[in-house]
């Protein structure tokens, strides 16, 4: 009987040290892929960051800047006649060798130009030379900004980064108050920019 309640104790102490270290077992585990997690966070905003600075850098130093050239068909036409189309089809080839943006940010740019020249041509919107343009804020729809500081992507910080599925959407900042909306989608481990404010048709185009 002495035997038989020892045998019991024994088993119970037994099962309660296995069930422990099952459960500590446990809570390592969910430890180790919340700091895998963590740590795959940290890399993915790292990349993040990289890629946009890199942008930058790009428009900057390499980029033509030439964005929505205008069209005169003579000399001393005071009215610009539309878009310089082929100057445009420059551009989205050089957008798109560049390896930066995703195939519908360029169709965005690519339909803006159309729709730009479109309301030039049939009158729909009067540009005279010399002036600012009937789209547009005035600003640099890179950064919405007048101007900008020397070498200011090395400056650039991401804020409020949001991750869904494979976009993420921030802000990027130099400081100052400065913040630009920005949307970048992972395909293949590489970010794209995928949206710019600055270059979102609601904003860019003036209503009807």
């Amino acid at each position: 009987m002495k035997y038989s309640k020892l045998a019991t104790v024994l088993l119970a102490l037994v099962l309660f040290s296995a069930c422990n270290q099952h459960g500590n077992a446990g809570a390592s585990k969910e430890k180790e892929q919340e700091t895998a997690q963590k740590s795959n966070v940290i890399d993915l905003i790292g990349d993040l960051h990289n890629k946009v600075k890199e942008l930058y850098k790009w428009n900057e130093i390499n980029s033509s800047q030439v964005d929505f050239e205008p069209l005169l068909l003579k000399e001393a036409d005071s009215i610009y006649a539309g878009l310089d189309l082929e100057r445009h089809k420059m551009r989205i080839n050089e957008l798109r060798e560049t390896n930066l943006f995703t195939d519908q940010f360029i169709s965005n740019y690519d339909k803006i130009g159309l729709i730009i020249d479109e309301k030039l041509r049939n009158k729909s919107w009067v540009w005279y030379v010399g002036e600012l343009p009937p789209f547009g804020n005035g600003a640099n729809p890179w950064c919405n900004c007048q101007d900008n500081p020397d070498n200011f992507w090395e400056k650039i910080i991401l804020r409020d980064v949001n991750f869904a599925n494979n976009l993420a959407t921030f802000n990027w900042s130099w400081g100052d108050g400065f913040n630009y909306k920005t949307k970048a989608l992972l395909a293949n481990g590489i970010w794209k920019i995928d949206y710019l404010e600055g270059f979102d048709p609601k904003v860019f185009l003036p209503s009807e």
